[in-house]
Parts: structure tokens; sequence; C-alpha cells
């Protein structure tokens, strides 16, 4: 038999579900900002660059 203390703990609300994923797009956006910087474009076609030169 379920108390109610056991009942109420029992997943994340709709308004968790909503904040969750709030907080979930905005990481993505910032992300996104991030990776298609320039800067870090040029990081990674470097990194890419030196790693296909060390294999082949």
């Amino acid at each position: 038999m379920l108390t109610a203390a056991t009942s109420r703990d029992r997943g994340m609300s709709t308004a968790e579900y909503a904040v969750g994923t709030i907080a979930a797009c905005a990481f993505a956006a910032i992300l996104f900002k991030v990776v298609t910087s320039p800067e870090v474009q040029e990081m990674i076609t470097d990194l890419i660059n030196r790693a296909l030169n060390v294999a082949g």
C-alpha cells in the first residue's frame, strides 16, 4: 500500500519538465553559438588537418 509521502515523489511534474526543457534548449543555443564561431571552427579545422597529416 502506498502512502501519500511515497507517492508524491514519483517523477517530475509538468512544470519541472518545462524548466528542464528550457534549460536544455538554452544550453544547446549557447553551444551552437560557440561551435559556429570563427575561432572554434578554425581550431576544429586545424585539429582535423593535423590528425589527417599524422594518419596519412
